[in-house]
């Protein structure tokens, strides 16, 4: 665990505004969710995501040794102690390879740093201990894994999910904690319990959907290599034509686990009380666009050829927009909105969506 000098929090405008205007570049999910977050819970919330996807550029630098990504990522770490070695990180990182605007955002390491010492302490520690927890296990897996990751069991999978996912769940449920009144310390111990799935179930969601991309662009494969081979495929041939049947059936036993993690997910989602209510506008946009790209992967093989991925229509993402903030006070209105998206494309010209129910 990395020890970490609290400093007095200081507002800086230029700062977050620059964290503000890169989230949408790196994701557009997280965008449109994390600005529902009020005050120090949306600046933390928005802190803690930058910094993690700043971790996450670096492992997933197709070009870097392992050596040198382990390297990185410890001096990574050692910035939440040192604001000296925070600002000149910029220049560690100058050669790190990705997508631009991911490069971009680790080019302002600094600035990032500079938004996360203004959080409030409790919000400085458990960012810094949950992003700890990531980045040892992504360094494990780099030193494991060093011409590339290539997961060889369903046991690995599950472990990697934990590091890279999976933490980030217990993350923000400290958060959640610390910043709302309405999540007292029995309704913690309850989101406790399926806070893990919450990131596991979305992580593993973007694993299926991007199969070429990850294996093409960030040589990286997470199929497990035993599951592959139960099916007659390797990871060698993973987006081979000929090996179509039998990589579409390796993958089977992810989509399970998939949506068993996103019916975990939505009953975390459930346990957010109703008087939280921008706690659960955050979690319910990341949640109904998994569910719906879940469905698309179920029926779907494009992600198993080269170029290939899965995504949901612009035209149901704008429904999903539009009409979920009109459910999530509702538990009743949320079971119901999954239940339309986990069978068929939800568009609003197409559903009685005005018809939602609400708990009495």
């Amino acid at each position: 665990m990395v020890q970490m000098a609290l400093e007095s929090p200081v507002y800086n405008k230029q700062v977050e505004r620059f964290c503000q205007e890169i989230l949408p570049q790196v994701s557009r999910t997280f965008a449109l969710s994390i600005r529902f977050l009020p005050g120090n819970l949306g600046r933390a919330v928005l802190c803690a995501y930058l910094i993690c996807r700043i971790a996450d550029t670096i492992e997933d630098d197709p070009a870097a040794p392992a050596q040198t990504k382990t390297r990185l990522l410890e001096q990574f770490l050692e910035c939440f102690q040192s604001p000296h070695l925070a600002e000149h990180y910029p220049a560690m990182v100058r050669n790190v390879t990705g997508e631009a605007a991911h490069l971009a955002l680790v080019q302002h390491t600094d600035q990032v740093f500079s938004l996360f010492r203004s959080l409030p302490p409790a919000s400085q520690k458990s960012i810094c201990h949950w992003v700890s927890e990531m980045v040892v296990g992504m360094q494990k897996l780099v030193n494991l894994h060093p011409n590339g990751i290539r997961i060889q069991t369903l046991e690995e999978y599950r472990e990697y999910c934990y590091y890279v996912a999976g933490t980030v769940g217990y993350l923000l449920t400290d958060l959640w904690y610390e910043h709302s009144p309405s999540v007292n310390h029995k309704v913690y111990e309850t989101l406790l319990e399926t806070c893990e799935a919450f990131g596991e179930g979305l992580q593993t969601v973007n694993i299926l959907k991007d199969i070429a991309w990850d294996a093409e662009h960030e040589n990286s494969i997470y199929i497990p290599q035993q599951t592959l081979q139960a099916h007659g495929s390797s990871q060698d041939t993973l987006l081979h034509p000929d090996f179509l049947p039998s990589n579409h059936a390796s993958i089977k036993s992810l989509v399970e686990l998939a949506w068993s993690d996103l019916d975990k997910a939505a009953e975390y989602l459930l346990n957010v009380p109703k008087s939280a209510v921008p706690i659960r506008l955050f979690c319910i946009l990341p949640l109904v666009f998994a569910y719906g790209t879940l469905r698309e992967i179920t029926g779907s093989t494009a992600m198993l050829h080269s170029g290939g991925t899965v995504k949901i229509s612009r035209a149901e993402v704008k429904s999903l927009i539009m009409v979920s903030p009109l459910t999530v006070v509702s538990n009743h209105g949320v079971r119901w909105l999954i239940d339309q998206v986990r069978h068929q494309p939800f568009l609003v010209g197409n559903k009685r969506w005005h018809k939602v129910g609400v708990d009495r």
